[in-house]
């Protein structure tokens, strides 16, 4: 049987290294900031970067569960992003992809995975890793085009002044 090289469906079973990584240190422990990723109306604060805001969230921190939420641009735009749970160890980890939809169909045009550890540090502090990780090179790149570092990098520093409120 011949190969079939522009069959878009074949893989090669290997994982590939398309991620953008963000990593702080957040003077909370882990639990604050888990509360910061699966509560609404905390969601709403601080995960787009300012003057973007989001309009609405929902969050079923569970694999299987949703996560939705709404971008606004400055200008009115918006941007809907819909995902799924993957894996939620409370306080710990959180994975989500808008790869497939809460009754685990594929969804659409996936994007990424998102992977959020949270690691607790004998100071009280955590150390906070953010994932972005992309099937394609291409997504990658376009991602990081977006703004990845920047707009990941300024929900970071909100994250981290909502912290001192909780």
């Amino acid at each position: 049987m011949a190969e079939d090289t522009d069959n878009p469906c074949d893989t090669d079973g290997a994982a590939h290294n398309f991620d953008l990584v963000l990593e702080r240190v957040f003077d909370a422990p882990p639990e604050k900031i888990f509360r910061a990723w699966t509560e609404p109306e905390l969601i709403k604060q601080w995960l787009a970067p300012k003057p973007w805001t989001i309009t609405d969230a929902v969050c079923d921190p569970r694999p299987g569960g949703l996560t939705q939420f709404t971008m606004r641009s400055p200008d009115g735009q918006e941007f809907p992003n819909t995902g799924v749970f993957l894996e939620v160890i409370p306080n710990r980890r959180i994975v989500s992809t808008d790869g497939l939809t809460a009754d685990w169909r594929p969804a659409g045009d996936p994007f990424m995975v998102s992977r959020i550890d949270m690691e607790p540090l004998p100071d009280g502090r955590t150390k906070y890793t953010a994932k972005a990780q992309h099937w394609t090179e291409a997504a990658m790149k376009q991602h990081e085009q977006m703004g990845f570092h920047e707009g990941w990098g300024q929900c970071a520093d909100q994250l981290a002044e909502l912290l001192k409120t909780l």
